[in-house]
Protein backbone atom coordinates (compact mmCIF):
# COMPACT_ATOMS: atom_id res chain seq x y z
CA UNK A 1 0.00 0.00 0.00
CA UNK A 2 1.46 3.32 -1.05
CA UNK A 3 0.10 5.45 1.76
CA UNK A 4 2.04 6.13 4.93
CA UNK A 5 0.48 5.33 8.31
CA UNK A 6 0.15 9.09 8.87
CA UNK A 7 -1.70 9.54 5.56
CA UNK A 8 -4.00 6.63 6.38
CA UNK A 9 -4.81 8.12 9.79
CA UNK A 10 -5.49 11.53 8.24
CA UNK A 11 -7.84 9.98 5.66
CA UNK A 12 -9.75 8.14 8.40
CA UNK A 13 -10.01 11.36 10.43
CA UNK A 14 -11.25 13.40 7.47
CA UNK A 15 -13.80 10.75 6.51
CA UNK A 16 -15.10 10.68 10.11
CA UNK A 17 -15.29 14.50 10.19
CA UNK A 18 -17.20 14.77 6.91
CA UNK A 19 -19.23 11.56 6.75
CA UNK A 20 -19.56 10.55 10.40
CA UNK A 21 -17.70 8.32 12.79
CA UNK A 22 -19.54 5.22 11.56
CA UNK A 23 -18.24 5.62 7.98
CA UNK A 24 -15.75 3.03 6.75
CA UNK A 25 -13.13 3.79 4.14
CA UNK A 26 -11.29 1.40 1.83
CA UNK A 27 -8.36 2.08 -0.45
CA UNK A 28 -8.53 0.37 -3.84
CA UNK A 29 -6.93 0.73 -7.24
CA UNK A 30 -3.33 1.45 -8.18
CA UNK A 31 -2.25 2.68 -4.73
CA UNK A 32 -2.42 -0.92 -3.51
CA UNK A 33 0.37 -1.90 -5.91
CA UNK A 34 3.68 -1.29 -4.12
CA UNK A 35 5.63 -1.67 -7.36
CA UNK A 36 3.68 1.07 -9.18
CA UNK A 37 4.49 4.77 -9.15
CA UNK A 38 2.27 7.84 -9.05
CA UNK A 39 -1.44 7.51 -9.62
CA UNK A 40 -4.46 8.89 -7.90
CA UNK A 41 -5.95 7.76 -4.60
CA UNK A 42 -9.16 5.75 -5.00
CA UNK A 43 -11.33 5.59 -1.88
CA UNK A 44 -14.54 3.69 -1.25
CA UNK A 45 -16.55 5.15 1.64
CA UNK A 46 -19.40 3.11 3.09
CA UNK A 47 -22.13 4.78 5.13
CA UNK A 48 -24.78 2.94 7.12
CA UNK A 49 -27.31 5.77 6.81
CA UNK A 50 -28.81 7.51 3.75
CA UNK A 51 -26.92 10.49 2.33
CA UNK A 52 -28.96 13.54 1.37
CA UNK A 53 -26.31 15.20 -0.81
CA UNK A 54 -23.91 12.49 -2.01
CA UNK A 55 -22.17 14.70 -4.59
CA UNK A 56 -21.41 17.30 -1.94
CA UNK A 57 -20.10 14.73 0.54
CA UNK A 58 -17.93 13.11 -2.13
CA UNK A 59 -16.56 16.49 -3.26
CA UNK A 60 -15.80 17.59 0.31
CA UNK A 61 -13.96 14.36 1.03
CA UNK A 62 -12.00 14.52 -2.21
CA UNK A 63 -10.99 18.15 -1.70
CA UNK A 64 -9.96 17.85 1.96
CA UNK A 65 -8.00 14.64 1.43
CA UNK A 66 -6.35 16.01 -1.71
CA UNK A 67 -5.20 19.10 0.21
CA UNK A 68 -3.74 16.87 2.91
CA UNK A 69 -1.91 14.81 0.25
CA UNK A 70 -0.31 17.91 -1.33
CA UNK A 71 -2.70 18.06 -4.27
CA UNK A 72 -2.72 14.38 -5.19
CA UNK A 73 -5.91 13.53 -7.10
CA UNK A 74 -8.44 11.72 -4.92
CA UNK A 75 -11.47 9.85 -6.28
CA UNK A 76 -14.21 9.04 -3.77
CA UNK A 77 -16.98 6.53 -4.35
CA UNK A 78 -19.81 6.47 -1.83
CA UNK A 79 -22.00 3.58 -0.79
CA UNK A 80 -25.15 4.24 1.25
CA UNK A 81 -28.59 2.62 1.58
CA UNK A 82 -30.22 5.24 -0.66
CA UNK A 83 -27.60 5.14 -3.43
CA UNK A 84 -27.60 2.91 -6.48
CA UNK A 85 -24.97 0.15 -6.52
CA UNK A 86 -22.70 0.12 -9.56
CA UNK A 87 -20.12 -2.45 -10.73
CA UNK A 88 -17.30 -0.25 -9.35
CA UNK A 89 -18.79 -0.74 -5.88
CA UNK A 90 -18.32 -4.50 -6.20
CA UNK A 91 -14.71 -4.06 -7.34
CA UNK A 92 -13.94 -1.70 -4.45
CA UNK A 93 -15.52 -4.05 -1.88
CA UNK A 94 -13.71 -7.08 -3.26
CA UNK A 95 -10.25 -5.56 -3.84
CA UNK A 96 -10.21 -2.68 -1.37
CA UNK A 97 -8.24 -2.62 1.88
CA UNK A 98 -9.89 -1.15 4.95
CA UNK A 99 -7.97 1.82 6.31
Amino acid sequence: MRLSPEQQAAIRRIVADVAGSDARVRLFGSRLDDSARGGDVDLFVTLERPVEQPALVSAQLSARISRHLQGRRVDVILSAPNLRTLPIHDVARREGVLL
